[in-house]
């Protein structure tokens, strides 16, 4: 499902959700504004969003160097200096800890900034206001922005700041698809279907721990519920990772959500039916997650709803647990989209025995 058939005022609040930066002053009043195309919004959030950093500063971390210097620095690499023969020049080859910007959080935020100049369809006044911010990072070394990897980029009090920038720049990244020109790429003009299903996940789970903590939302793993007297092999079962869980009492739901160009695929004789694969991943978390066997765990199939004429609803109960598939329209306006985030937690009702 590609963004372009979702409000682009929803995507910048399912982005402020995703990466829990509601009360961040400095994007707020980009809500208000219109934008033709999602690489504005993303200029506008990025250029906002750092110019707010660097104000503030900034991350620094101590990073490891090694350089040949004419006086003692942190520790000798003995066998460098000898190796090397630097002491013959007066020199000696030192290991040291240096607080600098060129932290792997900054070399991010650099190269995406640039690959938006270079190949975002960006309007030159966006274009010229994230160039000049270049200069606060001329110290900071620009790598391929293919190669970052996120799951390194910790976030934690000192950097915190960095959250939503950090959460722009990978949905850039994710949405660079190549060109028919051998040896270029383009950033393509609305998210890749990859990145809006991450954002959608993102979105639903962090909706509901910004205004439900009470129901302790999680992406949980739901263990295997196999004999352990008659099992073997158990370290080669998949992991069950869920989106969301929502818990109240001894109830339970497990929301998958997901983001596809069509949320029914077609059966025999032209028939729509739900995507099996995802149906028997949702019964498959539900059963093992129902240890007592008395019907408090639910789950639910969430799709943001396409436009194709017929979509998923189904509410039925299987063994003894309810297992639905419903959509969630992303071109609704905002508050009618957040009431009906807020009937899904109906879904946490136990079955009747």
């Amino acid at each position: 499902m590609s963004s372009n058939t979702i409000l682009i005022r929803n995507v910048y609040v399912m982005m402020a959700y995703a990466f829990r930066a509601l009360q961040n002053r400095g994007v707020a009043s980009v809500e208000s504004e219109s934008f033709d195309h999602l690489h504005d919004l993303l200029a506008e959030l990025l250029y906002r969003g750092v110019s707010t950093q660097i104000k503030r500063g900034l991350h620094h971390d101590y990073l490891p160097r090694t350089e040949t210097l004419t006086t003692v620095r942190g520790r000798i690499d003995v066998s460098k200096t000898a190796s090397t023969r630097s002491m013959l020049r007066g020199r000696l080859v030192c290991q040291f800890d240096e607080y600098l910007s060129d932290t792997p959080h900054n070399r991010a935020l650099k190269s995406v900034v640039v690959l938006l100049i270079r190949r975002g369809e960006v309007q030159p006044i966006r274009r010229k206001a994230l160039t000049d911010l270049l200069p606060h990072f001329v110290s900071v070394n620009e790598i391929r922005p293919t190669a970052i990897r996120w799951g390194d980029l910790s976030i934690h009090r000192a950097n915190a700041s960095y959250r939503m920038l950090l959460g722009v720049c990978e949905l850039i990244v994710k949405g660079l698809l190549p060109t028919e020109d051998p040896g270029r790429s383009k950033l393509w003009s609305w998210l890749s279907d990859e990145a809006m299903d991450r954002l959608y996940e993102r979105f639903i789970l962090q909706y509901f721990k910004i205004h439900h903590p009470e129901l302790a939302p999680h992406a949980r793993q739901v263990p295997w519920a196999y004999d352990t007297l008659r099992s073997s092999g158990t370290g080669q079962l998949p992991v069950m990772q869920t989106d969301v869980m929502l818990t109240s009492g001894d109830a339970k739901l497990i929301i998958d959500a997901k983001c596809y160009g069509r949320s029914l695929q077609s059966g025999r004789g032209e028939k729509q039916t739900v995507h099996s694969h995802n149906l028997y991943q949702i019964a498959t978390y539900v059963w093992n997650a129902d240890v007592h066997r008395d019907g408090s765990v639910s789950g639910l199939l969430l799709y943001a709803r396409t436009i194709h004429d017929e979509q998923p609803d189904v509410d039925i109960v299987i063994h003894g647990n309810r297992i639905g598939v419903q959509t969630l329209d992303l071109n609704l306006p905002w508050e009618e989209l957040r009431d009906r985030l807020e009937t899904l937690r109906n879904w946490l009702v136990p079955t009747a025995h």
